[in-house]
Order: C-alpha cells, then structure tokens, then sequence
C-alpha cells in the first residue's frame, strides 16, 4: 500500500496531539483531585455525583437554617430568664412588703421599685431578635406585641402563632411564642379556683388560696362553682362567736340549709384558720341534701359580722394586671387594721398569681430547651450525613493519584517515543539511498 508524504505527517501529527490532549487531561485531574471532570469521562459516575450534591446542598442549607433557629432561641431563652428573673425579684418585694412593721413611707419605696420593675417588664416583654423581629408576637414578627393602654391595661397586638424555621426534610422547629401565651394566659388563685376579699370587709379575716380534694367533684356539671362564705359575730355571748354559711350565688341557696339565705348567726362555727369545707356536714348542717364539691379553704384572723369571701373558677389574668394591682394595694396599704388586712389579703393574691405565672415561665422555658436540643441533635445528624456525602462524592468523583501519575509518566514516555519516531519517519527518503 502506498503511504503518501502528507498521510505520513497528519497521522504523525494526529497522534501527537492526542498525546499531548491526554497528557493535559491528566496534569488538570492531577491538579484538581478530580477524576470526572465532565459527564464524558463517567456519564454514571457523573449523574450519581450531581444527586448527591443536590442532597449535600439541601443538608447543609438545613444546617444553615439551624444556626438562624439556634440563634433565634437562644435569644428567646434569654428573654424568658430575665422574665422569670423579674417575677422572682417581685415576688420577693411582696414579701418584704408584708412585714408589719412597715411604715406607709417603707410601703411607698417599695411600691416605687415595683413601678421600675412593671416597665422593665413592658421592655421584656417586647424585646426584639436580632433582625428586629419581636420575639413574642406570633406571626406578626414586625408588630410590637404589648401596648399599654393604661396603667395594668396592656393590649396584645400579636396573634397565637408561632414562627417556624425547616431544619429537616419532615421537620420545622418553632423559633418564637405567642406573648399571650407567655404574659396573659396565667391562670388565677390554685389555677383550679380562686378565693377573693369583699371590698366591703371591716375585719381581719385573711383567705387562703384553698386546695382541691376531689376535681372530679369541682369539674361535675352540677356544680355552680361560684360561692360566697358569708360571716356573723354575735357579741351576745362571751365570748363573741363567729358562725358562717356557704351560699350558692348561682341558685342563692345556702349549702348548708338548702334554703334561702338568711341572716345569722348560722350554723356552722368559725375557728381561726380552721378548715371551711365545701362538702355537707351534718351535723350541724340541716341541708338534707348531700353535697361535695371537692375543694376547702381556710380564713385565719377575726372576720366581722357581714364579711365575706367568694369563690370561683379561675381565670387568666395577665402579669401586667397582677402587678398594677399589687402596687396599687401597697400604695394604699397600711395605716390602720383594716388596711393593713386588705393589704394582706392583696399580697397573697399576687403571691399566688407571681407563682403561676413563674410555673408558666418555667414550662415555656423548658419548651424552648427541648427545640434547641432537637436543633442541636438535628445538627450532629446532618454533620453525619454530610460526612457520608462527602464520602461518596470521594469515591464517585476524586483521583486515585498513584495511578493517575503512574498513568502520566507513562504517556509522556510514549508522547516523547511519539515525538522522536515522527523525526525520524518524516526524515526517511529514497533519495538518501541515490
């Protein structure tokens, strides 16, 4: 077969180039760690990469969306510490203003740092992240929650929602709380029910929260669960004695007749700190009824004739509300019995309302601990799987380099055999030989 001239320098040239071409490919595989450096060189290798960054993309901008989360509740945690924080110190001022021997100037001072503690609970209250968002406003991250509309009338401006951040495929972690949820739900009294002072009251009767026996008997639908303790002195006798009678402000009956009420005396009598219970007891009651509505109470100290104390479900009254009503009672407390008996009852209220609304503090607090240890969990399981990502990208994609330089120092050797045989082919002629 004839070879020509320029066949012998194209092909001469063609499998130089090629040479060269691998060798480049190689020095950049070499240089990068990369085996696939497009589909060509492993179209499956190269399509099985391109899923698995996807996924390790997808894992790390959940990791990312973590960090915001933990930032977010750590900022909230600090909020809610500082909150529970406050309501220790107040708790710890109401106290203090039950001592007796006080002075209404001491009453004042106290009444004074209590005010100071009423905005900064306004401030907590509205405290911000640090994008500005409100921590405590539901959804509504740019509405400041808490307006105050008068002095313990605070206005909710947020709404119940809670602001969420996706940290996994299947999962959302909230990263805020309705401030209602925080400052407003808090349940009155023993959270069950709460005993209350007649503004009306002239003797030295103080009432305890009371305690629930039986909450059956409370939740039961025939019960009225509103009540009033009614007292009479009869200083007839001597000594004077105090008798009481339970009514039923629902139906107006008395428990303890099953008639109308009447005046007394009555027929139950008062001991200083004795147990009053809402259950029959007969005798000396006549009700031919029989009765429990699972709860009791106690009045320490003299009541006077007409006194009296009610009963009835609790409520939510927001922080706000209990400590305006706390400084307004200390501010006008003291100077006499009957004040200095107001006054007292007013601090047992609040005590009861300071430590209910610390429990809810507490609970929310360790409801935002939980979803920061899920994020924490969250995040070494993400570092986890990024790692096996990784991992696989290694295998699907980097260079082996002991073969790839094995590889590139062979190929240079047959460029370099390529390069000098084509000097000598191309320098052959039959004219050398004439």
């Amino acid at each position: 077969m004839r070879v020509s001239t320029t066949t012998v320098f194209e092909q001469g040239i063609f499998n130089i180039q090629r040479a060269q071409a691998q060798l480049v490919k190689q020095q950049e595989q070499i240089s990068t760690g990369r085996r696939v450096l497009s589909p060509a060189d492993d179209p499956v290798a190269a399509a099985r990469a391109l899923e698995v960054t996807q996924s390790k993309g997808i894992t790390e901008q959940y990791m990312r969306n973590g960090d915001a989360a933990t930032a977010a509740i750590g900022l909230e945690e600090n909020a809610l510490m500082r909150y529970t924080a406050l309501l220790q110190d107040v708790r710890t001022l109401t106290i203090n203003a039950g001592d007796g021997a006080l002075t209404p100037t001491d009453l004042k001072s106290i009444a004074t740092e209590l005010r100071a503690r009423y905005t900064e609970l306004i401030g907590i209250a509205n405290s911000t992240d640090g994008n500005g968002l409100y921590l405590f406003s539901g959804y509504q991250g740019s509405t400041q929650p808490f307006t105050e509309n008068a002095p313990g009338v605070v206005a909710y401006n947020g709404d119940q929602g809670q602001r969420l951040i996706q940290i996994g495929a299947t999962r959302q972690v909230a990263i805020s709380d309705a401030g209602s949820d925080v400052f407003q739900k808090i349940r009155t009294g023993n959270t069950v029910f709460e005993t209350a002072v007649a503004t009306t009251n002239t003797g030295a009767g103080i009432v305890s929260e009371g305690i629930v026996r039986n909450r059956a008997a409370w939740d039961a639908a025939a019960n009225p669960q509103n009540f009033e303790v009614r007292f009479f002195v009869d200083n007839t006798t001597v000594p004077p004695q105090t008798t009481y009678d339970i009514v039923d402000t629902v139906n107006n009956l008395s428990l303890t007749t099953g008639a109308a009420p009447a005046a007394g005396p009555y027929l139950r009598t008062y001991q200083d700190g004795g147990t009053i219970s809402f259950a029959r007891q007969a005798p000396p009651d006549t009700n031919a009824t029989a009765f429990d509505f699972g709860i009791d109470m106690t009045v320490t100290g003299q009541p006077a004739s007409g006194d009296t104390f009610t009963v009835a479900p609790s409520a939510n009254q927001d922080i706000f509300a209990t400590l305006d009503q706390l400084i307004t009672a200390i501010e006008t407390g003291g100077g006499g019995s009957t004040a200095n008996t107001a006054l007292a009852n007013a601090l047992n209220t609040a005590l009861n309302n300071f430590d209910n609304a610390i429990d809810v503090s507490l609970t929310i607090t360790a409801s935002v601990g939980a979803r920061a240890k899920e994020i924490q969990t969250g995040q070494a399981n993400a570092d986890d799987l990024t790692l096996q990502y990784e991992t696989t990208l290694s295998g699907l994609t980097n260079l082996d380099y002991a073969k790839a330089i094995s590889e590139l120092t062979f190929n240079q050797v047959s460029l370099e055999a390529a390069q000098q045989s084509f000097v000598r082919i191309q320098g052959l002629s039959l004219f050398n030989f004439l």
